[in-house]
């Protein structure tokens, strides 16, 4: 069996943080998880402690707290799953994301929200779309067809150090996308359940200013991964 490691940004979720972690390690796939605390205010590392995750620090930034996720990784860890702390995603998921990697079938594999079953409210219009447009530009560009930029996926441990992520920010989980399809890789995408975020607010989605920011740094990801010269993997 594949040693799978889970890794969960997480900035002031403590309402959320403790189930999430709880759901990962009762799904029976992950042998660890790690919880980032990306510098929280409130007892998120606390209560991810709590439900048996592994803390860790890292400075304000999605794309840093993954990175920091991934330099905490066990040794033995061949399978590196990520997802969000807010409990929108749902772990049952994860062997569905896992299984193709573990077989050997695929390299990377992401869920897409827009293709699974959404709670009403759990993602607005700018979010559908902004996945659906960056999709056909990757179409475009690489022949791979997503329909998401849902943080919920799986990857080789491998293949993402091969990757050599560079993004801090909102634009992370893009330039994974973008690099595993101009790198030849094995990608499947499939549809997962979302729910609407358990507490806390979006660091995205929830102020005009966030949904901005967030835009503009997925904007200047994608024009600076595509204007870079491919990588071998």
């Amino acid at each position: 069996m594949n040693n799978v490691s889970v890794v969960i940004p997480a900035l002031n979720e403590e309402e959320p943080i403790a189930g999430v972690v709880r759901e990962c390690f009762a799904t029976g796939v992950p042998d660890e998880v790690i919880v980032v605390d990306n510098g929280s205010t409130d007892l998120t590392a606390d209560r991810a402690r709590e439900a048996g995750a592994r803390v860790v620090t890292a400075p304000r930034g999605y794309g840093r707290a993954c990175a920091a996720g991934v330099r905490a990784l066990s040794p033995k860890c061949e399978i590196v799953v990520f997802l969000d702390g807010d409990g929108s995603d749902v772990p049952t998921f994860m062997n569905q994301l896992v299984d193709p990697i573990a077989r050997g079938k695929h390299d990377f594999v992401i869920g897409s929200r827009t293709r699974g079953q959404r709670e009403s409210g759990s993602m607005n219009l700018q979010q559908i779309l902004s996945g659906r447009v960056v999709g056909l530009i990757l179409r475009l560009l690489y022949g791979v067809r997503y329909t998401d930029m849902s943080p919920f996926r799986a990857i080789r441990r491998d293949a993402l150090t091969k990757l050599h992520m560079r993004e801090e920010t909102y634009g992370w989980n893009l330039e994974m996308q973008m690099k595993t399809a101009r790198s030849s890789l094995r990608i499947l995408e499939i549809p997962v359940h979302h729910r609407r975020r358990v507490g806390g607010e979006s660091k995205v989605s929830g102020t005009l200013r966030g949904t901005f920011v967030a835009g503009v740094r997925i904007l200047a990801t994608l024009v600076r991964v595509a204007c870079e010269r491919n990588i071998g993997l």
